[in-house]
């Protein structure tokens, strides 16, 4: 999966969250109240929650609003109750989206989810009519330029699967869930800091998409991820960067 726009739309994404970091802490404290609730406090005993605390941290959210957010978790302060909630879909040019919701009130966060399909050409699709296209998969992202040789020795040493040379010189090192942090701290203590780090759903083969399809699909995806209920949005579609620069 070497997708031709993969360092510019990590960029994109990076501006894009800076821009609304208030949101972006917010949809953080809620995924670390709701793995703290599903797995204890202590992120030593539960995979999630570290997880999730280094997800929040990498934005910078105050350590004491994520200390806060595991003590509602955990049941010692009182905290709203989410469900978890996945969707899925198609873009314009029929590429496969999923989005992942926590709600507290799902019949708004499925009307919220819908409408914005509906609105920028794509559309809704039945359980599990995407979600086989993706893997669970750890992924360190490497600016072009990064030794490939290198990374390869440490990532491989550490357990990773692979190393995938993306066409605009990036890398990415892929790995289980269960060997990421692993081999994540053996790659920065060997002097190697991956530009972006984190367990996602990677799909196993891309879609590119141009003109007008890729401009909508981009904006269905900016519009998802900007839904208050809407905590993660993946795709299998390729965009070039200019998809986001003119949407």
């Amino acid at each position: 999966m070497a997708g031709h726009s993969k360092w510019a739309n990590i960029k994109r994404h990076k501006w894009a969250q800076d821009a609304k970091r208030s949101k972006i802490f917010t949809k953080h404290i809620r995924e670390i109240t709701v793995a703290a609730r599903l797995g204890g406090p202590d992120p030593e005993m539960n995979a999630r929650l570290r997880l999730t605390l280094d997800r929040a941290f990498a934005v910078n959210l105050p350590k004491d609003r994520a200390d806060a957010a595991i003590k509602k978790g955990a049941g010692l302060e009182e905290a709203e109750a989410y469900e978890e909630i996945r969707y899925e879909g198609y873009g314009p040019g029929g590429s496969a989206i999923m989005v992942d919701c926590m709600t507290d009130n799902r019949n708004r966060t499925v009307s919220e989810v819908r409408h914005a399909f509906s609105k920028h050409g794509g559309k809704m699709g039945t359980d599990n009519s995407v979600a086989y296209l993706f893997q669970e998969r750890g992924v360190l992202i490497f600016a072009p330029g990064t030794d490939g040789d290198q990374v390869l020795e440490v990532a491989l040493e550490a357990g990773a699967d692979d190393l995938v040379e993306n066409d605009d010189g990036s890398l990415e090192v892929l790995t289980t869930p269960e060997a990421y942090r692993g081999v994540r701290d053996a790659l920065i203590h060997a002097g190697l800091e991956p530009a972006q780090a984190d367990v996602t759903q990677r799909p196993d083969l891309t879609v590119q998409v141009e003109g007008e399809n890729a401009r909508s699909t981009a904006k269905l995806i900016e519009r998802l991820e900007d839904l208050d209920d809407v905590q993660h949005v993946y795709t299998n579609a390729d965009l070039p960067a200019e998809a986001y620069e003119e949407g």
